[in-house]
């Protein structure tokens, strides 16, 4: 989904650490998270869009989610794993 080379330059935006795409595994246990209405925003907000694509940090706690092939590498906008 997102071109190597481009994510090998890509970074968590708060912490800095390296970025890796998100396993399928990953991103349905977290769209069932979403679906019950139990994932949020690193700002707090409940997330309520199944999330197709995403960037996971390097300590695996926090997503970046892919809208339209564009990571969205906002603070605010990670979500919890």
């Amino acid at each position: 989904m997102i071109d190597k080379e481009l994510l090998e330059i890509l970074a968590c935006p708060e912490t800095h650490q390296t970025l890796r795409e998100a396993t399928a595994d990953e991103l349905a246990a977290l769209n069932q998270r979403i679906q019950s209405g139990e994932a949020k925003t690193a700002a707090g907000e409940a997330v309520t869009i199944a999330v197709e694509g995403g960037l996971v940090r390097e300590d695996g706690t926090i997503l970046y989610p892919i809208r339209d092939r564009i990571p969205v590498l906002l603070v605010h906008e990670g979500i919890a794993l």
